[in-house]
């Protein structure tokens, strides 16, 4: 079994917000796969698909961005699922609007949600697909710029973001991280 978290924010209010990129990917995945009806478990929102012949969670944490490591701590033991089975996806300020970068581990790079699973898992060993969001333009803070939705001129690259996401996770569950790297982690 593998398990795709994506990090976001529950509810309305956070809906198209560069802060919900991971909430997107699920959605698109669950599209394209025809998920189960969506369960809440485990402080999350969890839907199953067949990828590639594997079942596959999709699992979106429901308590907030920076505790999303509760969820996924309490998912990964109750599974007793090794660290190299999940894979979460986050937003990046560090990346350009719409750029993909697999890891297969490493820090959180200061993304609080990636940090607290990191945290309640006690390793960084957790592979992880960032999406960059890119950073705010002028005196705009950092959490302002994360809560609000994407603007019109990055709807574009950041939907096609999402596809090339959901395109990279699938070739995450059928070969594995470094072959999602090799192909994903190009330069624009």
């Amino acid at each position: 079994m593998r398990v795709i978290v994506g990090l976001g924010n529950p509810g309305r209010r956070y809906q198209g917000t560069r802060h919900n990129i991971g909430f997107d990917v699920l959605k698109e995945l669950a599209t394209r796969h025809q998920a189960s009806l969506s369960t809440l478990a485990h402080e999350a929102e969890i839907r199953e698909i067949n990828l590639n012949g594997e079942k596959t969670l999709l699992v979106a944490p429901q308590t907030y961005m920076n505790l999303s490591g509760r969820s996924v701590g309490s998912l990964v033991r109750f599974y007793k699922l090794p660290v190299d089975q999940i894979i979460v996806v986050c937003d990046d300020l560090n990346l350009p609007p719409g750029k993909l970068r697999f890891r297969a581990s490493g820090s959180s790079g200061g993304q609080k949600g990636l940090k607290d699973i990191i945290n309640h898992l006690g390793t960084e060993e957790v592979p992880r697909l960032r999406v960059g969001i890119g950073r705010a333009n002028g005196k705009m803070d950092t959490s302002s710029y994360v809560l609000q939705k994407t603007g019109k001129e990055d709807q574009e690259e950041m939907a096609h973001a999402v596809q090339q996401a959901a395109d990279g996770l699938e070739a995450w569950v059928k070969e594995g991280i470094e072959p999602a790297m090799n192909r994903f982690n190009v330069n624009k």
